[in-house]
């Protein structure tokens, strides 16, 4: 079973005039992947990144894209997704009216499948699709914008989430998205997620992003040592 931890950066609050370079940062500072929040402007109110604007910064760097798709329809588009560069797709079981065909439609595609939970949807809404998922990710704020503060009270559905897995004998990782910072990710670490999402508190650390990939790293490792 793999446990180890992965900081993986949304590109979220970075410049968009500057995504390109921003990648390029991130991969320089040792991250693992990078996530891509994308937004319809109807699942949650705000739009961000088309698949075109995705693909033009994948040269830039080898790490893993994946495609946190806050849409409405991800079944549209999903084979976009894939064709800009996204190993993953992470669709929300909230927008999904077949989630166990959306899944499957994605692992058709060549790309892995993850499902997200909002705050108040309980993990029990993934228990008949995890064989066909290689992550859940557990949000930690309610998703559509970056800089939020981290819900605390999401701690016990990560270890439930995480129970669900090993319990169901599957291969797949927590992943916990919002509010991750260096006074939040021990307590998600703890708790069963091992792919750390970080936004705003990568950017903002005045040491600079190696800095604070290497420190929220190293917290999270010590909260599950």
């Amino acid at each position: 079973m793999d446990r180890t931890i992965r900081i993986a950066p949304s590109v979220l609050p970075v410049d968009f005039s500057k995504l390109g370079q921003a990648v390029v940062d991130l991969d320089a500072a040792g991250v693992d992947l990078i996530q891509w929040d994308v937004m319809d402007g109807q699942f949650v109110p705000n739009l961000t990144f088309g698949p075109d604007v995705i693909a033009s910064v994948r040269g830039l760097t080898s790490l893993p894209f994946e495609a946190h798709l806050m849409v409405l329809t991800p079944d549209a588009m999903a084979a976009r997704w894939v064709e800009a560069g996204c190993q993953r797709l992470i669709v929300h079981a909230e927008a999904c009216t077949h989630l166990h065909r959306t899944l499957g439609a994605i692992r058709d595609l060549g790309a892995t499948a993850a499902v997200a939970l909002n705050p108040a949807t309980p993990a029990s809404a993934v228990a008949h699709v995890l064989d066909l998922v290689d992550m859940v990710l557990v949000m930690t704020v309610n998703p559509g914008f970056g800089g939020q503060r981290y819900i605390a009270s999401m701690e016990p559905k990560i270890a439930e989430v995480r129970r669900m897995i090993d319990d169901a004998g599957v291969e797949a990782v927590v992943e916990v998205d919002g509010g991750i910072a260096p006074d939040t990710i021990a307590g998600a670490a703890r708790a069963g997620a091992t792919v750390l999402v970080a936004g705003s508190a990568l950017f903002r650390d005045p040491l600079g992003l190696g800095h604070a990939v290497a420190d929220l790293r190293s917290r999270a490792q010590a909260a599950t040592a």
